[in-house]
């Protein structure tokens, strides 16, 4: 019997893999641009972190997460959301006390959640996003936002909408949520079990229920909006005019509420638009937050933070839907190819030279005939080819064939640093911006109206 993946999860390979790959590492670039640093925590942790910090109140609390007792009889749960556990680390290690503050972190790693697959959703996935803490200020809220923008542009999405709520302060909230029950009073019983348990937990919750019959009861709510503090209500609309400054369009949506407890303030939502208008979705979410690291034991006067995540599972698969990944894999520079046995541990060993000019070549193990080294050459995406035989290894030389212009030259063998510099470089100048994997993201160019941006080949970092 073939053992297949675990429902709910998949594998990553090649072309999916590297695009996987370049959405995490441009959204690393975009937020080491806003003076953001990696951090990386387990995906097991106590279950505390999460009922804690994300509210029992939570669909994620109460029916998705992976909870188990380990052979210590101890509670633990893999890790449903990035916030919990980069909460729980800042405050355990006291990263506030050693560091400037705001304290800027991103990260990107899997998560589990108990849902049903479905179409572009997995009980295993990837979520990417940044947390922002130790400083209460609505321009960090509205930097957070841009940030966001500038991530999702730089991949390639255009016709972005912002969607903004405020979730007020606690004094808000509190009047707020008892609005709700009044409201919901004498409906709750038309409307799905869980809904019920919301109101008892936390009416505002139902505001995001996504049973069509309730949320047609729900279009009648309170809005938040009509609770507001005048402190809560002034915090609002100076973030809205920060945000208005950075030339970011929003619109004001009452029944935003985000999925998780911990928000408070401003809440966002970047949604994708087809050039029809179609909304495709919220790509991300975040929003503000405080109360958190006092959860987890740490120093209240800096109990503050904002962030968003996203999922790149969705992402992914609205950029490939909109043939957005095209080129993302630059293939092989060079494919390198012996023309007989007698040359095979020369040209190896040519190759590991030309790897460290920081070069990807690749050569058969077994010969073989030219034309069919010429098939995998293309295959492999290579941009060169690269010949040697006993007469090209006597004379101090390699044949180069361009595989897209089909064009060939003979190039000595000390003048290959200088000739690969020069054909790989186009003339564009070196990018010290890089991503980590060999990409830069800097210096917008002549397609910035389009949403592109410099992304290209970048060798010697060394440099």
């Amino acid at each position: 019997m073939p053992i297949n993946a675990v429902k709910g999860t998949h594998d990553l390979f090649a072309a999916e893999a590297d695009g996987y790959a370049y959405i995490q590492n441009l959204f690393r670039a975009v937020a080491k641009q806003y003076g953001y640093r990696q951090i990386e925590t387990p995906i097991l942790e106590h279950t505390e972190v999460f009922t804690r910090s994300t509210g029992e109140a939570s669909d994620v609390v109460r029916k998705e997460m992976y909870t188990f007792l380990d052979k210590a009889n101890r509670s633990v749960t893999l890790r449903p959301e990035g916030t919990a556990g980069v909460i729980r680390s800042i405050v355990e290690h006291k990263l506030y006390a050693t560091s400037d503050l705001p304290l800027k972190v991103f990260y990107a790693g899997p998560v589990f959640r108990y849902e049903r697959p479905q179409l572009g959703r997995y009980r295993q996935f990837i979520q990417a996003g940044v947390e922002a803490v130790g400083v209460d200020s609505p321009r960090l809220d509205a930097e957070c936002i841009a940030l966001a923008m500038r991530a999702l542009a730089y991949l390639g999405f255009k016709n972005l909408s912002v969607k903004v709520n405020t979730l007020g302060d606690a004094e808000s909230r509190l009047a707020y949520k008892e609005a709700l029950k009044a409201y919901f009073a004498d409906k709750i019983d038309g409307m799905c079990e869980d809904c019920h348990q919301r109101l008892l937990l936390n009416p505002m919750r139902i505001l995001d229920c996504k049973v069509p019959e309730d949320q047609e009861i729900a279009k009648g709510a309170p809005k938040m909006k009509d609770y507001l503090s005048l402190e809560a209500s002034k915090r609002f609309y100076e973030t809205l005019s920060i945000i208005n400054d950075l030339g970011i369009e929003y619109e004001i949506d009452d029944g935003l509420v985000r999925g998780l407890d911990y928000y408070g303030h401003i809440v966002f939502e970047v949604h994708a638009k087809s050039a029809t208008g179609k909304d495709y979705g919220a790509l991300l979410g975040g929003g503000h937050y405080d109360g958190m690291l006092k959860e987890f034991g740490g120093p209240e006067e800096i109990d503050h933070g904002v962030g968003f995540a996203c999922g790149v599972e969705r992402i992914y698969s609205l950029m490939r839907d909109n043939e957005m990944l095209e080129g993302i894999d630059d293939g092989l520079d060079i494919y390198a190819m012996p023309l007989g046995a007698e040359v095979e541990q020369e040209l190896n060993v040519l190759c590991e030279n030309i790897r460290d000019l920081g070069y990807s070549v690749e050569m058969p193990m077994k010969g073989g005939k030219l034309g069919s080294m010429f098939k995998k050459a293309e295959r492999s995406g290579a941009k060169f080819a690269l010949i040697l035989g006993s007469d090209e290894l006597e004379r101090g030389v390699v044949q180069l064939k361009n595989l897209e212009s089909k064009t060939q030259e003979e190039v000595r063998i000390d003048d290959l640093p200088a000739y690969l510099d020069r054909e790989f470089g186009e003339g564009e100048g070196e990018c010290d911006h890089d991503h980590g994997d060999g990409h830069c993201c800097h210096d917008r160019d002549e397609n910035e109206e389009e949403g592109h941006h410099c992304y290209h080949h970048h060798h010697h970092e060394e440099e």
